[in-house]
């Protein structure tokens, strides 16, 4: 531990920590634009700087930890006329559209500017005019914006390992740009959005298609459609963020209420999909592990970022990959066959949106030709926990004292272990749940599997099922699955038995709570927030493993047949290709 005033202030510290994370422990707040809390801490930007007695430089607080016996100075005319100074620097070269921006009224630069009562451009404008790249589809980089804060790149390479974007030029014609100088959708880039989740200002924003999901709302006549809607387990308990309320907030029935007077026809929740989506991979799952059907460790694919990562970087592994669709393109399937026969209504007709915590499945739903499984685009348009704020906002919709709703019946009720599938090792423990009972005939008494929890980036776990030792491991956020994959590649390798016979992967931190279509602003506090949310949901659950969903069982038995049957194998499963890294 280390002693030292901060403003004269005294505070404890352990050794090693920085005069930022020192002087909020005294609650005293030291302005930043470049760092993260996800991320290692590279001072591009010059804000957070501090002065220490009898020391002539100013130190940046955000990579200088704090000393034995120092007397750090956080704010003095100096000083504040010093960062007011750096931040109309980077106005300078900043459009001043903030009008029209994405992150108009949620920009730290923004608020920076406000904060420091900037009202005046001392510099001249430096704008380069760099063109917009829209071209993945899912996330748009628009380089004009950007302030060389760093945090995108660093998290493509450091934390998600993929290495689609980095800084191209140097001084003042350094820019941000995809490698290689490409168009993003030619890059690696696994559309995660993770780059958007961490970029301070509007650099990089998700494609929003509010306006398409209006249209077809608002469209009446002929042409009209009936307008169907999911949504997933992650955006219950972060879409509260946006209306002030704290993390973790579940508003899962407060959020159907708005989406029936948002307008639309039919209110289902993806969490049934993700039931379903137990019974097909568990399924799978036993087949190969109790029977030798297949190959061995079994890989989730419900993360879209993760399939594609996958088929971009680890295409050897695609016989590991479970074959089941994620829970938002089985329910796209679900809903214009088995929901449109059951409501009588031509599936051409049906318009069906999901709201994710994610960017990367509005790339999934054309991401091959299983994605039209139905005969339709089985999901037409997916919006962001972010988009669908918004939309509840443009409509005047007070989310936060609306009414509690149900959703409809039969692709809306779930269990707790459809819920959890929000959350890193949720996936995993839902599986085991219904595979116990699957392998044995019996339930388990206690379905809490806590060694697979946490936001550990890898969680190990040994499971007896009736004296069979089951293996299985959890990895998120990209930069820590190669671990695992390589492990399992050397065993392959050697001829030795794997060392896990079940792998969940999840692309982002936290899992799809900490997706990067979420509200700003998440930290690791933040997603502990959002997965107790996730589990409180779970415990407070009727039914808690899917194979006990009633609704469930009633659509194997009307309409599919039996889990990985013929039926659910032509709706509910697809296939894998090895991708190149860049497109020609």
């Amino acid at each position: 531990m280390v002693n030292a005033k901060i403003n004269g202030i005294p505070v404890q510290v352990a050794e090693g920590t920085t005069i930022l994370d020192a002087a909020r422990k005294v609650e005293v707040k030291i302005p930043t634009l470049c760092y993260s809390p996800d991320l290692s801490p590279w001072a591009a930007c010059g804000i957070c700087v501090v002065k220490v007695e009898k020391n002539p430089k100013m130190l940046r607080a955000c990579c200088t930890p704090l000393e034995e016996g120092m007397s750090v100075i956080t704010h003095d005319p100096e000083i504040v006329q010093t960062r007011k100074t750096v931040i109309e620097l980077i106005l300078s070269t900043h459009p001043d559209d903030c009008l029209q921006c994405p992150r108009s009224g949620d920009c730290e630069l923004q608020t920076l500017a406000a904060e420091f009562g900037i009202r005046e451009q001392p510099f001249d404008k430096r704008l380069r005019g760099l063109p917009v790249d829209d071209s993945s589809g899912s996330l748009i980089i628009n380089a004009e914006k950007c302030v060389k804060c760093g945090r995108c790149v660093t998290v493509c390479q450091q934390m998600q390992n993929v290495w689609a974007i980095e800084f191209l030029g140097r001084g003042e014609k350094m820019r941000i740009a995809p490698a290689a100088d490409v168009k993003l959708g030619d890059s690696p880039c696994i559309r995660c959005g993770q780059c958007s989740a961490h970029c301070p200002v509007g650099a990089i924003y998700e494609n929003d298609q509010t306006a398409q999901v209006w249209d077809a709302l608002m469209k009446e006549g002929p042409d009209a459609k009936k307008c169907v809607v999911q949504i997933a387990p992650a955006v219950r308990v972060a879409l509260g963020e946006a209306f002030g309320l704290p993390p973790g907030t579940n508003l899962t029935k407060k959020i159907y209420a708005a989406l029936r007077r948002l307008g639309f026809d039919a209110i289902f929740d993806t969490n049934f999909s993700a039931d379903l989506t137990i019974l097909e991979e568990g399924t799978e799952f036993v087949k190969r592990f109790a029977k030798g059907e297949g190959d061995l460790p079994l890989i989730t694919s419900c993360c879209p970022a993760w399939v594609d990562y996958m088929e971009k970087y680890y295409a050897d592994m695609i016989p590991n990959f479970s074959t089941a669709k994620s829970p938002q393109q089985m329910m796209g399937a679900m809903i214009k066959t088995y929901w449109a026969e059951k409501a009588a209504v031509d599936p051409a007709k049906i318009f069906s949106v999901s709201v994710m915590p994610c960017t990367a499945k509005k790339y999934e739903n054309s991401r091959n030709k299983d994605m039209y499984s139905s005969g339709q685009k089985d999901v037409d348009i997916t919006l962001t926990t972010r988009e669908l704020a918004r939309m509840i906002k443009q409509a005047g919709i007070d989310i936060v004292n609306l009414p509690e709703e149900e959703a409809d019946s039969p692709l809306g009720p779930y269990t707790g272990a459809g819920t959890i599938f929000g959350a890193t090792g949720g996936v995993m423990e839902a599986a085991l749940r219904t595979a116990y009972n699957l392998v044995t005939g019996e339930d388990l008494k206690d379905v809490n599997f806590t060694g697979v929890r946490g936001i550990s980036g890898i969680k190990e776990a040994r499971i007896n099922i009736k004296g069979t030792e089951v293996r299985v491991a959890v990895a998120h956020q990209m930069g820590n699955i190669a671990q695992v994959l390589e492990e399992v590649r050397k065993a392959k390798a050697e001829g030795k038995e794997t060392p896990w016979h079940f792998i969940e992967v999840m692309a982002c931190r936290g899992g799809c709570i900490g997706g990067g279509g979420q509200p700003y602003g998440c930290t690791d506090e933040v997603r502990k927030l959002r997965i107790r949310g996730i589990y409180d949901d779970d415990e407070k659950s009727t039914y808690r493993c899917s194979h006990h969903n009633p609704l469930i069982k009633q659509v194997y038995k009307d309409f599919l047949g039996e889990p990985c049957g013929h039926k659910s194998h032509e709706l509910l499963h697809t296939h894998y290709e090895a991708k190149e890294l860049y497109l020609k």
